[in-house]
């Protein structure tokens, strides 16, 4: 159980790295830095850009859960 528990949080450890990653940028930041900062028309809808939002907090709750069954395994264990 610990390790699939372990298994569980490095994958969704890289979807939300992932997730964050190709977020649409507010301002600065990240993307910028690669030239991302300038729009082009190329870029996606809003709707995709909503999906990706709620797909990390659904991920990001996953993780967590993870994270906190991990601990209470090791702590049992």
């Amino acid at each position: 159980m610990i390790l699939t528990l372990q298994i569980i949080l490095i994958v969704t450890s890289l979807m939300l790295i992932a997730m964050v990653l190709l977020q649409r940028s507010k301002g600065g930041g990240l993307t910028s830095l690669f030239g991302g900062g300038v729009q082009s028309s190329l870029s996606g809808s809003a709707a995709a850009d909503r999906n990706i939002a709620r797909y990390t907090v659904f991920v990001g709750l996953i993780w967590f859960i993870a994270v906190v069954g991990n601990g209470l395994m090791l702590v049992n264990a």
